[in-house]
């Protein structure tokens, strides 16, 4: 370790946490198209921060860090540094650690691989597909900030609004190895959406048969707390109908198929219970904490760390800077996936649990 090495590892830096403003970046530290990039979209939801490091002398930044996060989650993620690059990611490490987050991200705009590196990050794999309308970078790095292990699926972003169901099921598949990453593509998610959609949403009981369907050998269970058609209330009463009797075809489905419907309610214990038995669980939530708007939303579980369990988002939002980078490797607290995941009316929990049967030895 040289001697300017071992000077930054016993002086910490001197930073401070400042919210973004579009101009309150010094000009001295330069990067416009940078300073394009986070003026270019509103990034409030995210509650975006600056973390910038002071020099010797206490006065002028040396290095600033913009960061932003969905609410509700347990990550940071840096959308870029500039200056000073890894006092400033020193500096956002600290931050994050002390208010108990457990990863950090780092969209790969103007990011080094060799810095991303030397600060404890690793690779993400690029996205097979991007959600519609949010390109996002064309790389991204991870940091488990308590040395945590998750395999990472690949990372698919579903092309429609409502394929979300279907893309969490064979995205599943993939990381169990039972199914090749190259044939997770458009027609396979189309083709899936098809056979489980309840016009144009996939409910928790015809996504399971589906998911059956497909690939016979696997066990499938659907967890569906509540006798009465969910997913419709936001429907004229009349479109109400004629998907609820869909929605029973697909319990007579479930029992012709031998997918059974678990009606008790699934707690997070049991989530993370399956996690460690190396199954997957489609999980049913609101965007209303992450994204601000309250739809129904298909994630999957796949991960789990202290305090918090690892999900697959397919979706990012554009709008508000988020981007794949957000979405992959995604930690949320068991406390606010609990409350996501508890659906208007009645409190009801729709989920799909999958055990990959012949899962081949050494899979993810």
């Amino acid at each position: 370790m040289s001697s300017s090495q071992q000077e930054r590892t016993v002086r910490p830096v001197k930073s401070v946490v400042v919210p973004y403003e579009p101009g309150s970046v010094p000009a001295h530290l330069g990067h416009p198209e940078v300073l394009e990039r986070w003026g270019a979209v509103d990034r409030s939801a995210h509650t975006p921060q600056l973390v910038a490091v002071a020099g010797d002398a206490g006065e002028e930044w040396t290095a600033a860090a913009l960061v932003t996060a969905r609410p509700d989650t347990a990550y940071l993620k840096i959308v870029d540094a500039i200056g000073d690059v890894r006092a400033a990611v020193e500096a956002v490490t600290a931050h994050a650690r002390g208010r108990g987050l457990v990863q950090l991200k780092w969209e790969g705009w103007t990011a080094a691989p060799e810095d991303a590196a030397a600060a404890g990050f690793t690779s993400l794999d690029p996205p097979l597909a991007r959600s519609q309308g949010a390109e996002g970078p064309p790389a991204g790095y991870v940091r488990w900030l308590n040395d945590d292990v998750v395999t990472a699926p690949p990372y698919y972003g579903q092309s429609t609004h409502f394929t979300c169901g279907a893309v969490t099921a064979l995205v599943a598949q993939a990381h169990a190895g039972v199914l090749p990453k190259e044939a997770l593509d458009r027609r396979a998610e189309l083709t899936l959406w098809r056979d489980a959609n309840n016009f144009m949403a996939c409910e928790p009981v015809g996504l399971g048969v589906a998911v059956r369907r497909a690939r016979p050998p696997s066990r499938v269970t659907v967890h569906l707390d509540t006798d009465r058609p969910v997913m419709l209330d936001h429907l004229p009463p009349a479109d109400q109908e004629w998907r609820a009797l869909l929605q029973s075809a697909s319990r007579t489905d479930a029992e012709r198929t031998g997918v059974p419907v678990d009606p008790r309610h699934l707690s997070l214990t049991a989530i993370r219970d399956a996690i460690g038995r190396r199954e997957h669980v489609l999980l049913l939530l609101s965007l209303a904490a992450m994204q601000g708007f309250d739809v129904p939303h298909w994630v999957l579980c796949h991960g789990a760390v202290p305090g918090a369990l690892v999900i697959e988002d397919p979706w990012a939002n554009a709008s508000t800077g988020d981007t794949w980078v957000d979405a992959h490797l995604l930690p949320v607290p068991d406390p606010s996936l609990d409350t996501m995941s508890t659906m208007s009316p009645g409190g009801f929990r729709g989920a799909v649990t999958i055990s990959h049967a012949q899962r081949p030895a050494g899979a993810a």
